[in-house]
């Protein structure tokens, strides 16, 4: 079956969300972690133990490295080699500015020779599989990308993640998964697929266009969705898809989600308390506001009055005020 892969994520995809999806019982295949600073590794900074732990699923973890400098880059995968996890992946695909002024992410892209030369050595680095997330460029030209994913491969990369946008549309258009299709065709290497995949329904039909599907702010608005898709798939279609256009038993409220008898039954009040408490237990005091705000920003839209939920989230200094407003929202409803 192809896997589905939760993408990484900055002050998202830390062990708080993995150890929330697995409370669903059947998670994905694959965890990337957020992306870690190679510089910052290697000089032991004083947050890289929260951005190494795999728990809880070590050996399904992806550790993703984020560098302008191979030197560094090939010192960080030395020493990810020696954790337990599944793999390294390579950020070639930021296009956030503070990200590219420096030479990393998807400027990465601008220089076949000079990202096969990383890869190259990186090969050398490691034993676990590794792999990169990347964009489709610096600009749309799908012949490049091409060269590019080809000189890659040939340097022994084990996999490839496409983010179908060009490093200056971000999220202004739809993403292009043809893109992905016709790649998948060039390459001898597994391609997987990532971006704008709004259901289950959808994680499954585009598992026919690739050979992983990687699933990143859906998975945060709805941390059972990886369930979703695998109750699906593994029963062929018996069981009613959660959240199926048309399907009358499926309830959509600030109480909860419920899906029917043979579905899923969610309680939102539950789950954002139960993201609070493993945000305290597994994440440093100096992130909690961070990324309680992050996970809230995606996670209210379940709500019938999202903003508004936000917006009182947001003028919280800590997670007990989080906590409160979260309570008191479900209690006045």
């Amino acid at each position: 079956m192809i896997p589905f892969l939760l993408a990484p994520m900055a002050e998202l995809t830390h062990r708080a969300l993995r150890e929330l999806i697995e409370d669903f019982k059947m998670p994905p295949d694959e965890y990337f972690t957020e992306m870690i600073s190679a510089g910052a590794l290697i000089t032991g900074g004083p947050f890289e133990a929260w951005y190494l732990d795999g728990g809880p699923r070590p050996e399904k973890l992806v550790y993703q490295l984020l560098g302008a400098d191979e030197d560094r880059l090939a010192l960080a995968a030395a020493l990810l080699d020696q954790k337990e996890c599944l793999g390294i992946d390579i950020n070639m695909g930021c296009s956030a500015p503070i990200i590219t002024r420096t030479g990393a992410g998807v400027r990465w892209m601008a220089d076949i020779d000079r990202a096969a030369a990383l890869i190259r050595r990186l090969r050398r680095q490691t034993s676990r599989r590794l792999s990169v997330k990347l964009r489709i460029g610096l600009s749309d030209d799908f012949e490049y990308l091409v060269r590019f994913c080809r000189r890659l491969e040939e340097e022994g990369l084990d996999r490839i993640t496409l983010h179908p946008r060009t490093a200056r549309e971000k999220f202004k258009r739809r993403a292009r998964w043809e893109y992905i299709f016709a790649l998948r065709k060039e390459l001898r290497i597994p391609l997987a697929g990532n971006g704008d995949i709004s259901s289950a329904e959808e994680m499954l039909a585009r598992s026919e266009e690739c050979d992983a599907v990687m699933i990143g702010r859906l998975a945060v608005r709805r941390p059972w969705v990886f369930a979703e898709a695998n109750r699906i798939r593994d029963q062929e279609g018996n069981l009613r898809p959660l959240g199926s256009v048309g399907d009358r038993g499926l309830r959509t409220g600030d109480q909860g989600i419920e899906a029917g008898e043979q579905g899923l039954e969610i309680d939102l009040e539950g789950i954002g308390l139960r993201f609070l408490e493993l945000l305290a237990r597994y994440q440093p005091a100096e992130f909690h506001l961070s990324r309680a705000r992050r996970f809230f920003s995606y996670f209210c839209d379940n709500l019938k009055w999202a903003h508004h939920v936000k917006t009182l989230l947001n003028r919280e200094t800590d997670l007990a005020g989080i906590e409160r407003v979260w309570r008191r929202y479900f209690v006045e409803l």
